[in-house]
Order: C-alpha cells, then sequence, then structure tokens
C-alpha cells in the first residue's frame, strides 16, 4: 500500500486521555475525525511492548507455563511472555530475562521468530516473539507479585498436539507453534 492509499484510510486524531489506568494496561479514549469527515470517539486498550518466547531445551523439549488466568477462571498452558521493560537494551534481553523470570531457564542462544499485532482493531499491543535454543534451569522463578506460575518441560510434539487439539487456548501459544510450524525461526 502506498502512502497516499494509507492517508485515504486514515483517521485523525483530534483529543485524546487515558480513561482507566491499572498496572499492566490503559484504556485510552480519542476523538476522531474519520476519511469522510465524520467526527467520533474510539476506546482502545494500550500497553506496552511485550515479548514471547518459544522456548527449546537441548533435548528438544518445550519449557511451558502453567498459570492461572484470572479473566478466564483457569489455569491455562501457555509460554513465558512479558514487558519490554527501558533496561533490557534489546528484545532479544527482553526475552532472554522473560524465560530467566518466569521459568528459572536460561538459554543458550535466542532467534526472533515473528512481530505482530495481535487485537489491533481494539488494542495497540506488540507481541514480538522468539525462538530460544539451549534452554537449561539456572536459577529460582523471579515472579511478579500477582503472578501464579509453574514452569514444565513438554516434548514439541505434544505441544502441537495440544494446540491442534485445541487444549493450549493461549492464543501467544497457539500463534508460537503455529508460525513455528510453517516458517521455522532464524537461526
Amino acid at each position: 500500500m502506498t502512502d497516499d492509499e494509507s492517508r485515504e484510510l486514515a483517521w485523525e486524531t483530534l483529543d485524546g486521555h487515558v480513561a482507566y489506568a491499572c498496572p499492566g494496561f490503559d484504556v485510552r479514549h480519542e476523538e476522531v475525525r474519520l476519511p469522510d469527515g465524520t467526527e467520533t470517539d474510539f476506546d482502545y486498550l494500550s500497553e506496552p511492548e511485550a515479548v514471547v518466547v518459544l522456548p527449546f531445551t537441548r533435548a528438544g523439549d518445550v519449557v511451558v507455563i502453567d498459570e492461572w488466568r484470572q479473566a478466564v477462571k483457569r489455569v491455562n498452558r501457555g509460554l513465558p511472555v512479558g514487558t519490554v521493560e527501558p533496561g533490557d537494551g534489546d528484545l532479544a534481553a527482553a526475552a532472554r530475562r522473560e524465560l530467566r523470570e518466569e521459568t528459572g531457564y536460561e538459554a543458550e542462544r535466542v532467534a526472533p521468530l515473528v512481530t505482530v499485532e495481535p487485537a489491533n482493531g481494539v488494542a495497540d499491543s506488540v507481541h514480538n516473539y522468539f525462538v530460544a535454543r539451549g534452554c537449561e534451569p539456572a536459577a529460582g522463578q523471579d515472579l511478579d507479585f500477582d503472578e501464579s506460575i509453574r514452569p514444565t518441560t513438554v516434548a514439541y510434539g505434544a505441544l502441537r498436539e495440544a494446540v491442534r487439539d485445541g487444549d493450549v487456548r493461549d492464543g501467544r501459544a497457539v500463534l508460537a507453534v503455529l508460525y513455528y510450524e510453517l516458517f521455522g525461526a532464524e537461526e
């Protein structure tokens, strides 16, 4: 799409503010002008950029996490995920930090997989996916006060089957496995 084609569809933000703030995200309210001149409002979830890690042990198993998810009221199997913090230096450093904090594992190497906007109709979220290789336990977990996480390892084939069968419902974990299956990772 050309810049001119993008400009034809662009909304103009007239005003905006945080309507609701809490730890982890804000809800923004904006007054906008649509391409046809109509003025209206738009609300969306705003959250910091995040990393998602698909971590493989030296034996080829995947380090997964079982975590309580209050919004759906159950334990969910997923992957290490976390916010990019100012001291991370780069996205790969953030991926390494989140892997270590949530699982206690450290990676020998980390490679980018894909970057997506998972819900850009209702949120400004950006998720940067990484594949970590050579992961080994190195320390205890360093969880945030509101995280209830149990790390474990599973065979990659079993994780892939759980995604296929709908047993893994965390969208970030599902996308990581599907993308990895289709395209692999930079090494």
